[in-house]
């Protein structure tokens, strides 16, 4: 499975816990700390948990390793660092304060196409 797919599939369990505002930014061009970030938010610490477990069991499920989860108990800030591909899981009060959006605005996006269930 190559980067753009683990986005994809990331994003996808992402939205099926109904995550907020999901997008995926390109870093191979601005950083060299992971080729593509996913940055998501959830309503509230419940929702937060929720999206970053349904991260890691959909990693797992498709043999991806997952490197690190970070932050999972606060809920805050969940940090999924599957290798180059790392997924920011924020309540949505941290997300409008760290604005990693913004901070790396010289990155492209990527298209995700998700497919909408229901």
């Amino acid at each position: 499975m190559d980067y753009k797919e683990i986005v994809k599939l990331v994003a996808q369990a992402c939205d099926d816990k109904r995550a907020n505002d999901i997008i995926a930014i390109d870093m191979n061009e601005v950083s060299l700390v992971a080729d593509y970030f996913l940055i998501c938010d959830g309503s509230n610490e419940r929702q937060v948990q929720a999206i970053a477990k349904e991260i890691k069991d959909q990693a797992e499920a498709n043999d991806i390793q997952v490197k690190r989860l970070e932050g999972f108990e606060q809920a805050r800030w969940i940090l999924v660092d599957l290798g180059d591909v790392v997924c920011h899981v924020f309540h949505k009060d941290e997300r409008n304060y760290y604005n990693l959006e913004r901070l790396w605005g010289d990155a492209p996006y990527v298209d995700l196409e998700l497919s909408k269930e229901g």
